[in-house]
């Protein structure tokens, strides 16, 4: 059942990110993602300017005069948003959580593709796979999909990314485009082949959820951590350098290790933080994929 703040929720995101995506996206993702090549259409006259080479050479000699095959962008296309809800997701210390800055992003991402005609789906998965909304068309089917990933309670706690993976490698038989949105708080070596092989399927972009705690622990004395995922609880002396020092450099290998089977895999990235503005995130990614396919 939906409640009245739900609902408020839903249409402000709706409101927002319509906005955002009729000034901003829908032209750059357009340029970006451009359909799975061209399709015949139909032969036509040939006239002084037309390439030579799309002549069609059967027409030509059966009627005596010069024909041209003309084809146009077969434009449709499957977006796919993978999205993570495990339980560091309900993290934010910036005055939003990570879930809540998902939610926004997919629905940024399905009214692009919406309004560039194109179907998208929603996987929402923890350890599990929680969700599975085929891709579809339509402002009714993107609105649906913003209601689950705002209301939409997991049981899972934890983060399997290689059942994910191998999961939509299995459903999704057509070439599509796959946001996959987490904060890969996994052991990279365990999603690495499944990743790998459904960028080789589909164009795979990992949208990477952070927060600034995550990355620079202040000062704040001894400090009780929780694992949102496993529950588990680790004491820290914050006001010990060594600690501090502990802490960055696990942070930095653990960075390392999860950039590198991105990147090794083919994946771009769009690395976005809590306290950052996502439109200035999105609109650099596209440009920097529209750049990479000029050269």
């Amino acid at each position: 059942m939906l409640t009245t703040e739900l609902m408020n929720k839903i249409r402000h995101i709706e409101i927002r990110t319509r906005r955002l995506v009729n000034d901003s996206f829908a032209g750059e993702y357009h340029s970006v993602f451009k359909g799975r090549g061209m399709e015949f259409d139909e032969v036509r006259p040939y006239v002084p300017g037309d390439e030579v080479r799309t002549i069609d050479w059967n027409v030509t000699a059966r009627t005596g005069q010069p024909h041209v095959k003309r084809y146009v962008e077969e434009r449709e296309l499957t977006v796919m948003l993978m999205v993570d809800a495990s339980g560091s997701g309900d993290f934010g210390t910036t005055g939003q959580f990570k879930r809540e800055l998902a939610a926004e992003l997919a629905a940024v991402l399905s009214f692009s593709a919406t309004t560039n005609k194109d179907k998208v789906g929603l996987m929402i998965f923890t350890d599990k796979i929680e969700l599975y909304i085929p891709p579809r068309k339509g402002r009714k089917h993107v609105l649906r999909l913003i209601r689950e990933l705002l209301a939409f309670k997991p049981t899972g706690t934890g983060t399997d990314l290689r059942l994910a993976l191998d999961t939509i490698n299995q459903i999704l038989k057509r070439r599509s485009i796959i946001f996959l949105v987490s904060d890969f708080l996994a052991d990279p070596a365990g999603y690495k082949h499944p990743l790998y092989i459904a960028n080789r399927k589909h164009d795979v972009i990992a949208v990477d959820l952070t927060d600034p705690l995550e990355s620079s622990m202040a000062n704040v004395g001894l400090l009780a951590l929780e694992d949102a995922e496993t529950g588990e609880i680790a004491w820290a002396d914050t006001s010990s350098r060594a600690w501090q020092r502990h802490f960055a450099e696990q942070t930095r290998q653990f960075n390392n290790a999860k950039n590198q089977v991105l990147a090794g895999a083919g994946v771009d990235t769009v690395a976005i933080n809590t306290d950052q503005d996502y439109v200035q995130a999105l609109a650099l990614f596209f440009q920097k994929r529209a750049r990479q396919q000029r050269r």
